[in-house]
């Protein structure tokens, strides 16, 4: 497994501790909308992205969009800055 489906698992494992009863969350899931992550919980979902990435994650309006589901996730916030690990 590579580094960023490591940390996709690890933002599920999160996730699913907050909300146990949804047993899984396909990656086209829309997070917020469904209300795995609700307003008061989404603070707390940038804290832990951060730690998961470490580095301050932008969270204006046009960049909320990077968090609605697992695979904006993936190939947004999660995904290997250009140039890591060269």
């Amino acid at each position: 497994m590579n580094a960023t489906a490591d940390k996709i698992e690890a933002v599920k494992r999160w996730l699913l501790a907050k909300k146990p009863a949804l047993g899984d969350i396909d990656l086209d899931l829309d997070l917020i909308e469904s209300r795995v992550i609700d307003s008061l919980g989404f603070l707390d979902f940038v804290f832990f992205l951060e730690q998961l990435t470490g580095r301050e994650l932008q969270t204006d309006a046009e960049s909320v969009k990077a968090f609605r589901t697992l695979r904006s996730l993936r190939d947004t916030v999660l995904a290997e800055p250009a140039g890591a690990g060269t």
